[in-house]
């Protein structure tokens, strides 16, 4: 039964294939017999119409997920004429025909419908067992990612990628295209801002120079078609202005890299397909034209049409085109092969800490670190260690590319292969770092000099409260960083550090929407959770960083989503949207950055931690970021009911519990000096009052209009044994517990508390407003 079932998938699946190839035939017939920068054209205005129709309906509050899927269909689309047009050569007698753009458009709509077929059907009877159970499941996603998902990136950071990534090739690059670094990434930011505005623009400018016109027929007081030819002739430039505008709204003159770039005719050759020039995407053979083949533009992102280039797929210029230029600027200058890969490993392994400076100010960084690996008693390197507060950093980078070409169709396990590779790789490095860490209470770090290895510092894992083993790669190859997770080799270090995967792509998003050293580290520590998680996936950075954004604890609600195996895998899709939005627009720079909400004394609270940055402040950011949406106004609450009484009582103080880590706050006047005994006493008293193990103090030294002028950390210890000379600790301790328990007492009251509609959990502050659990309060 088993047998005749599969059978018959197989045979279904089949069917698929052979229906997709004639589909991809038919597209093929129709894109080589039109004229491409009309049929260009013709797509690019549905595609800019759908884009405003999108704007107009996200600005009225709609829902836009109709749009985001025309937008992808015409994106499948444009993928496709750019694989005819690389693939045939023009044909001498060809014309515009509108009803078979219909067509096209309709068959391409069948043709991605049928490949998203074709991978759920192929994958249920995967015989690949690589990521365990999951297999099947990961197979189909990652073959539906294939289908679906192209260039999930930014364009707006089109230029700083790019600068940032070709600056270590400068010179050569200078030497073989006549053109530096700097100057190519502003050639891919001109690319990726007129796909972006274009079309608006070139809109704005017909209307301009008809507004003009208009002027000039009404002073002459005759009718605009009889002094068209007198106004074109006085306005020369204004004419030639109205010709490229309706050339870029119509015959796809957006896409002429030529016109719209000052990049040179070689580089924009190295990246181009001449017509006619590809020969495998049509060949003979399984999957024959159809998007299970490996796409032209995911090799050459460009065509040449005429004596100009275009960038028929806008997301595959920037996807394919930094591979694209490194492996011919190789093929120039074959002999430069040994210093490019030293070059890239440099920038690779330096990426981290330059790139978020802002994020680690005052970190100690070594790089190309040196120890004894023990096990073997061999010496081992590690890429980059970042130690800041008590958060360490290893950051692992591989230069090598992000993302393999080859379809996960024709062959599952080595599409899968060579990123599975790099984040092997890097796992098991930071893996023996972990483990040498752990060898012992203390251990020396060396960096080598001269051939010999030269003691450099030394570093104790006890220091250290959050730990993050980093693969870094320069391209960003998501689902597949997110899948290798599932891989059986692939465990928590030291059982309880789990490993990621990020990008130098990644980074430069990271940097603009975690500014400040506490929200990136804390950030980390729930990627790092999620991270942890198996059967548990979200695509790419972006949709954790979002998730992070809207949810902040997401991997809480991840964990309650598998708990009791009610589920086998949990997906979370769309969570980027909140960071998508904030790179939209022409004036994106002004848009608000989007982060979670904080009462206004939790921010004064956060951003003091991070001017002082004392000792521990990355601890305390920690616990108070964790709160929750009524723990944050709680203590907010608290914080300005007591520092409004400051003036009068220039010591306050008090302990916030929530889950199971107490938050001792003492809030002093700046007037007044600080009793650090006193201050000492009080937090160790509030910790053996409330039997907790882990208490983090703070203190706030307020000054006038209860600005937070100093902020630091101190560590609370409560002593285990009565002595003589710590029993006014217990004695003070006792007091607060019978001061806790006086004022969770119910009482008669002539007004009884409200009833709650919400049934109150366990965990949860109590109602009355003691800062106490519910279980330990009125839960009793």
């Amino acid at each position: 039964m088993i047998h005749n079932v599969k059978h018959k998938r197989k045979e279904e699946v089949a069917a698929l294939l052979k229906k997709m190839k004639t589909i991809a035939a038919d597209m093929r017939a129709i894109i080589v017999g039109m004229p491409p920068e009309e049929l260009l054209g013709y797509i690019y205005s549905q595609r800019f119409m759908k884009m405003i129709a999108g704007r107009d309906n996200a600005a009225e509050g709609h829902d836009t997920g109709g749009f985001d899927d025309t937008v992808n269909e015409i994106q499948f689309l444009l993928e496709y004429v750019h694989a005819v047009l690389a693939s045939d050569a023009s044909l001498d007698d060809f014309k515009f025909d509108e009803a078979q753009c219909a067509d096209l458009f309709s068959l391409s709509s069948k043709l991605k419908e049928q490949a998203m077929f074709f991978a759920m059907g192929s994958s249920i009877d995967t015989e690949n067992g690589d990521f365990g159970p999951n297999t099947s499941d990961i197979e189909f996603r990652i073959k539906s990612t294939w289908i679906l998902l192209r260039g999930n990136r930014y364009q707006v950071l089109e230029g700083e990628f790019y600068n940032y990534v070709l600056a270590p090739h400068d010179d050569i690059l200078e030497e073989i295209y006549g053109i530096g670094a700097a100057a190519i990434a502003e050639g891919f930011q001109d690319m990726a801002n007129v796909t972006r505005t274009g079309h608006a623009d070139a809109a704005e400018a017909m209307m301009k120079q008809f507004e003009a016109a208009q002027n000039f027929a009404m002073e002459q007081g005759k009718p605009l078609e009889e002094v068209m030819e007198e106004w074109v002739a006085e306005n020369v430039d204004q004419s030639k202005a109205v010709g490229r505008a309706s050339d870029d709204m119509f015959r796809a003159g957006t896409a002429n890299v030529s016109r719209h770039t000052k990049l040179p005719p070689d580089l924009l050759s190295d990246l181009a397909y001449r017509r006619g020039e590809e020969t495998e995407f049509f060949s003979e053979g399984d999957f024959s034209g159809t998007p299970y083949r490996t796409l032209p533009a995911r090799k050459k992102p460009l065509i040449q049409l005429g004596s100009d280039y275009f960038a028929v797929d806008p997301c595959f210029t920037r996807d394919a085109g930094y591979r694209a230029l490194l492996f011919n600027l190789l093929q120039r200058k074959p002999e430069y092969k040994k210093t490019f890969e030293n070059r890239q490993k440099i920038m690779s392994e330096a990426a981290f800490p330059e790139i978020l400076t802002d994020q680690l100010p005052g970190a100690i960084v070594y790089q190309e670190v040196y120890y004894k690996d023990p096990a073997t008693n061999q010496w081992s390197e590690n890429d980059t260690l970042v130690l800041i507060d008590d958060v360490l950093y290893l950051v692992e980078a591989k230069a090598g590319a992000a993302a393999t070409i080859a379809s996960p169709a024709l062959d599952f396990r080595r599409h899968t292969q060579s990123v599975q590779d790099l984040v092997l790789k890097a796992y098991k490095q930071c893996e023996r770092f972990f483990n040498y860490l752990n060898s012992a209470d203390e251990v020396p770090l060396y960096r080598r000099m001269d051939g010999k290895y030269q003691e450099c510092g030394r570093i104790r894992q006890s220091d250290y409260r959050v730990m993050l083993p980093i693969g870094l790669t320069i391209e960003s190859f998501s689902p597949m960083s997110t899948f290798c997770k599932e891989l059986p080799q692939v465990e928590p270090l030291l059982g309880k550090h789990a490993f990621i995967s990020v990008s130098i792509d990644d980074l430069f998003v990271l940097k603009r929407i975690l500014p400040t050293s506490g929200v990136f580290a804390h950030y980390m520590e729930v990627r790092q959770a999620v991270a942890g998680i198996k059967r548990a996936h979200l695509f790419d950075e972006f949709d954790h960083l979002g998730a992070y954004i809207t949810k902040n604890r997401f991997d809480q609600d991840i964990a309650d989503q598998l708990k009791d195996d009610e589920a086998n895998m949990v997906v979370w899709n769309g969570m980027s949207n909140v960071i998508d939005r904030s790179f939209e627009g022409e004036s994106w720079e002004d848009n608000p950055i989007p982060m979670q909400e904080f009462p206004n004394e939790l921010l004064m609270l956060l951003g003091a931690l991070d001017n002082t940055r004392a000792q521990g402040w990355l601890a305390a950011e920690s616990l108070i970021r964790n709160y929750g949406e009524q723990a944050r106004k709680d203590l907010a609450k608290l914080l300005s009911d007591l520092g409004e009484t400051i003036e009068q009582r220039p010591e306050r103080y008090f302990a916030f519990a929530n889950d199971d880590q107490l938050l001792f706050v003492w809030m002093q006047s700046s007037k007044h000096p600080a009793e650090w005994k006193k201050i000492n006493d009080k937090a160790s008293a509030a910790a053996l009052s409330t039997e907790s193990p882990d208490v983090i103090g703070v203190y706030i030294e307020v000054g006038n209009g209860c600005a937070y002028e100093k902020v630091q950390c101190f560590k609370v210890d409560a002593p285990a044994e009565q002595s003589e000379e710590n029993a006014h600790i217990f004695d003070n301790a006792k007091r607060m517990s019978l001061q806790t328990k006086k004022a969770n007492t119910p009482r008669t009251v002539e007004k009884p508390i409200p009833r709650r509609e919400r049934k109150i959990g366990r965990n949860e502050l109590c109602h009355c407003g003691s800062g106490v659990k519910y279980k330990k309060c009125h839960g009793r």
